[in-house]
């Protein structure tokens, strides 16, 4: 293929926030007295903020939307929380390989764009020193539909100007990888391949992150 661009995830590619994420969620959880599981923090995974919220809430039998203002309540809560915890990031938190990768595609003038369900994703990258890295961040909550759907990364691409069909999205989540093959994007899994066996692509870290696989 001819590649143009790289879309990234956040969570999981670029920097571990998921333990973070998930300590913000157990905050919220004791704090609304709702039973919090650990085997529940890989379905939260990639997805928004309040569509985890709902799979917290169906956990504990409780109605999805039975108080849309409490749940909009809630996932402020849980963001204020997070961002707390996210307040100390450097770049010592960047995950191994990624600013060579992102180096090595600078110079083969390839565009990167950031393709997250996270709405902190810009203020995560100030602090981790690569928001200079990116030349397009997707805004999430002017989108219509969340990972799986693939609306996410045909919005990137067409933020970067460039074809879906020249471009690769990186992804951690199941979620994350279904959304980027649904686009016609091809698709890199970090992690299981169990998990991300729909990935075109599997790789067991970041650290093997190299032009010449694509």
């Amino acid at each position: 293929m001819l590649l143009k661009a790289i879309l990234f995830d956040l969570d999981g590619v670029i920097t571990d926030t998921a333990a973070y994420h998930f300590k913000a969620w157990s905050w919220l959880a004791e704090k609304y007295q709702l039973q919090l599981e650990p085997d529940v923090e890989t379905r939260l995974k990639g997805i928004s903020r309040l569509d985890s919220l709902k799979i917290i809430l169906q956990e504990n039998d409780l109605p999805v939307g039975y108080a849309e203002e409490k749940m909009e309540k809630m996932c402020i809560e849980k963001n204020d929380y997070y961002k707390k915890l996210i307040s100390m990031m450097t770049p010592q938190d960047i995950l191994p390989g990624i600013e060579p990768f992102l180096k090595e595609a600078r110079r083969a003038d390839i565009r990167i764009g950031l393709a997250s369900a996270s709405q902190n994703g810009s203020y995560i990258l100030d602090k981790i020193g690569l928001r200079s890295c990116f030349d397009t961040i997707v805004d999430p909550s002017l989108l219509i539909k969340g990972k799986p759907d693939p609306e996410i990364f045909i919005k990137c691409a067409h933020q970067l100007g460039v074809p879906l069909e020249n471009c690769v999205g990186i992804e951690d989540a199941a979620a994350g990888v279904e959304a980027i093959n649904a686009a016609g994007i091809l698709s890199v899994g970090i992690g299981s391949d169990i998990e991300l066996k729909a990935a075109q692509i599997i790789l067991p870290s970041t650290q093997q992150l190299k032009l010449n696989i694509f």
